[in-house]
Parts: structure tokens; C-alpha cells; sequence
């Protein structure tokens, strides 16, 4: 076929990998002042610190209101709000890495920070859902390794968030921002070994 008249590629009905979010338990309520993926505030005792705002709020709100709005939900929650220090961060990519090991997940980016983690993850025959909570369960297991960390202590927020991936410039730049997250918070970069370099997949040829 001449090249000239060949279909260009499509590649947006066909996900090629996921951008994963994993927030510490407590670190975003359904109704944080920011804005959440959550469709219903499901505690009764966090509904009156503030109305649901369904997605990112595009003027986010400054960080006193912020501060204030933890202040007051801090007190309501199940379990104090975890912190990821370095040793737990390094706990974290440890379990990580043995997660994707045991699963035959690849992982083109991961990045552990103080309250919550990244990773960018390849198409698999498991869901999205799925991988986020090996990730999220695997790792609560490592964590509780810690004595500040009880058996029953939840670690990750319940709820997934993901983002689907459908073209190799999605890619990268998911895999550029997670690259640059640990800068933005004063953290060394961090370069896990057992992730895999972003290739142009499905078609690193021809990229």
C-alpha cells in the first residue's frame, strides 16, 4: 500500500496504560475543598464540613482554607492520617516493585511522596481497578511492618482513582509529570529499578 494513502493510526478507542493515583488515608475526603472524583460523601460525620465538588475545581482554593478544612476532619477520622517518611516511602517501592513482579505488571513511572504515590502502568489483562488495589494492598501489608502503623490502620484512601491512556503523547507526559512530583515537594528523584523505560509501546518502531 502506498504510505501516502495509508489509514493514519488511531489509537483513541484502545487504552494503552493507566496513570494510577494512591492517596494516603485521609490525605483526600470526598468533599476536600479541591475537588474530588467521588460522587457522594458516604460519612455522615465528614458531610458537614463542606459541599461535594465532583472533579478538579478549576480555582483551587487557597491553602489557609485548606488547612483549616483537615483541621476540622482530621478529629472525625477512623485512623490518624499516615505520613510516608523516607523509610516508608522506601517500604512502599519495595512492595511495589515485588507487586509488579508477581503480577507481570510493566511500570513506566512511580513516584512515593509524603502522602500519596504515581505509577503509570501498561495495559494488562487485569482492570485498572485491579492493579490499583494490588498496589494499594501489597504495600498496606509491607507498611505494617512499621510499629506506628497498626494490623487494622488503613493505609490508602478506598477509592481508585485512574486515568486512561490511549496514545504514546499521553504517555509521556504522564510519565514526565510523575518524573517531576518528587522535585515539587522538596524530595530527592527518585529512580526505582525496577521500573521500565517508556518505549513508544504498542509501536516503539515506528515511533
Amino acid at each position: 500500500m502506498d504510505a501516502r494513502h495509508a489509514t493514519p493510526r488511531r489509537y483513541a478507542q484502545v487504552v494503552i496504560g493507566s496513570h494510577l493515583i494512591l492517596h494516603g488515608y485521609g490525605h483526600w475526603l470526598p468533599n476536600d475543598p479541591r475537588g474530588s472524583g467521588s460522587e457522594a460523601i458516604r460519612e455522615e460525620k465528614l458531610a458537614d464540613l463542606g459541599p461535594l465538588h465532583t472533579g478538579r475545581r478549576t480555582t483551587q482554593p487557597p491553602h489557609k482554607e485548606l488547612r483549616r478544612f483537615y483541621r476540622q476532619a482530621e478529629p472525625r477520622l477512623d485512623a490518624k492520617v499516615l505520613w510516608f517518611d523516607p523509610a516508608k516511602r522506601q517500604a512502599v517501592g519495595e512492595a511495589f516493585a515485588r507487586v509488579a513482579a508477581d503480577c507481570r505488571y510493566t511500570v513506566w513511572a512511580c513516584a512515593i511522596l509524603a502522602n500519596h504515590a504515581h505509577l503509570c502502568v501498561r495495559r494488562h489483562r487485569d482492570d485498572p481497578v485491579t492493579v490499583w488495589r494490588a498496589f494499594a494492598e501489597g504495600s498496606t501489608q509491607w507498611l505494617r511492618r512499621f510499629a506506628d502503623v497498626p494490623a487494622d490502620h488503613r493505609v490508602w484512601s478506598s477509592r481508585p482513582y485512574k486515568v486512561f491512556l490511549h496514545t504514546p503523547d499521553q504517555v509521556r507526559r504522564v510519565v514526565h509529570y510523575i518524573q517531576a512530583n518528587p522535585a515539587k515537594e522538596g524530595l530527592e528523584p527518585q529512580n526505582w529499578p525496577w521500573i521500565r523505560p517508556y518505549d513508544g509501546w504498542p509501536h516503539p518502531r515506528q515511533e
